[in-house]
């Protein structure tokens, strides 16, 4: 196959960095870098829950999300959404799908009454920011619940299994795993999978960017993403083993 831009193969992910404990402040945080894209992964503890929560009657606790990108994220500079009075429809469709794919590996009444932010900031963007921020708010929401369990404020771990996500897409009629900012921008189809460490779908977006895609070329991408989404979750737990132990 030939080389990328980069000089991956078609079916490489990026080199994957981790750096933890980034924002000392925070219950568990980390700096995950899809190769040359950067995030901030940081979690939260807040010892209350959501109003809507107690007026409902809904036991548990609750996870959230916020995702943005740094105004110095981008080439030119991205205005932050305070600025325009509202925040975009882009920033609340990953923030809501960051969401999402927590808690669906986390069990909400084990969390007790406790409500856990998940803050993702994209330092440096090149591709790949929403999945970049799910892989790694999965790590920053262990480290968190860990303190939660050393403090014996719960008596068990809600997390029911690891979560990551990765890009994929058919660039120049090649079907390719983790697109960089130059492949995403001018791929033909684009797709986010979102798979638990056991191998279970959270969530497939796919779509065609002014163009069509077959059946055979879906299977193709999908088998792409769990190949690299194998590999991210064994890299998680590898983290996880060196950091929690």
């Amino acid at each position: 196959m030939p080389a990328r831009s980069d000089g991956r193969r078609a079916d490489q992910i990026r080199p994957l960095t981790i750096e933890v404990n980034v924002a000392p402040y925070a219950s568990g945080s980390v700096l995950l870098g899809f190769g040359s894209t950067r995030v901030i992964c940081a979690a939260t503890i807040e010892a209350k829950v959501p109003s809507w929560m107690k007026q409902q009657g809904v036991k548990g606790g609750w996870l959230t999300a916020e995702y943005s990108m740094l105004p110095y994220s981008t080439l030119d500079r991205k205005p932050r959404d305070i600025t325009k009075g509202k925040i975009d429809g882009r920033t609340v469709e990953i923030q809501r799908l960051i969401g999402r794919s927590l808690r669906a590996v986390l069990d909400l009444q084990k969390l007790g009454e406790h409500t856990l932010w998940i803050d993702c900031d994209v330092l440096q963007a090149d591709g790949g920011t929403r999945t970049a921020s799910i892989t790694g708010a999965y790590l920053a929401a262990r480290l968190a619940i860990q303190k939660l369990l050393d403090a014996k404020k719960i008596s068990e771990n809600p997390l029911t299994d690891s979560v990551a996500a990765v890009s994929v897409g058919l660039f120049r009629g090649e079907a390719l795993l983790d697109l960089n900012y130059v492949e995403d921008k001018d791929a033909e189809v684009d797709a986010n999978i979102v798979m638990t460490g056991r191998g279970q779908f959270v969530e497939v977006q796919s779509s065609g960017e002014e163009s069509t895609f077959s059946h055979a070329q879906l299977q193709q991408l999908l088998g792409l993403g769990q190949q690299g989404l194998a590999e991210l979750a064994t890299a998680q737990t590898a983290f996880l083993v060196k950091h929690l132990l």
